[in-house]
């Protein structure tokens, strides 16, 4: 039995437990790339190369932020290999980069899912992730408000392997700005 894939999932929500203990965000931010290029590099459930292009640290990219109530309504995204995946919009998010809505996946956990897509011609073009709490990529909370730190945008696996298959962000996680944050440069 090959147990290399809960091994990588151990390991990423282990670093992302390590992220929120740190009181310093850029300290924080360079365990998560580091991290990152080690697993990309060496892990067998790796879905491309390291080391991986990430934009130095911005403060200006953190902020906190309280979900607001909407009317949720249903978004069913068609995979090759998942089937039909089915998400639930749970709140918005309003940031001074723009609102974006936040998913809640009906299948496997139930976790938290955002996505962003911006206009950077060096960010995957589908929308890189920022939380999907399923995986354990969560960046914590302060009370009822969410920690948003656009630092810490990745790209989806199949950006980097086609063999997998991504949900990619919707109308609602669309910023009208580039976002020079986060794991850039897809297709090197």
């Amino acid at each position: 039995m090959d147990l290399s894939l809960l091994d990588w999932r151990r390991r990423v929500a282990d670093l992302y437990a390590a992220v929120r203990a740190d009181e310093d965000p850029a300290r924080a931010h360079d365990l998560w790339r580091r991290t990152r290029d080690e697993l990309f590099a060496s892990h067998p459930q790796s879905p491309g190369p390291g080391p991986l292009e990430v934009a130095p640290y911005d403060e200006r990219w953190r902020m906190v932020v309280a979900p607001e109530p909407v009317q949720p309504y249903e978004l069913r995204v068609a995979t090759g290999s998942d089937g039909t995946v089915v998400f639930d919009r749970v709140a918005v998010l309003p940031t001074p980069w723009g609102a974006l809505d936040l998913w809640q996946l009906r299948q496997y956990g139930g976790g938290l899912w955002l996505p962003v897509k911006d206009s950077s011609p060096r960010a995957y073009g589908g929308g890189r992730y920022l939380l999907d709490t399923v995986k354990g990529a969560d960046l914590g909370q302060v009370g009822n408000a969410l920690v948003l730190d656009l630092n810490f945008l990745y790209a989806p696996s199949c950006a980097h392997d086609q063999a997998w298959a991504c949900p990619l962000a919707p109308p609602g996680n669309v910023l009208d700005l580039p976002v020079e944050a986060g794991e850039l440069t897809i297709g090197r």
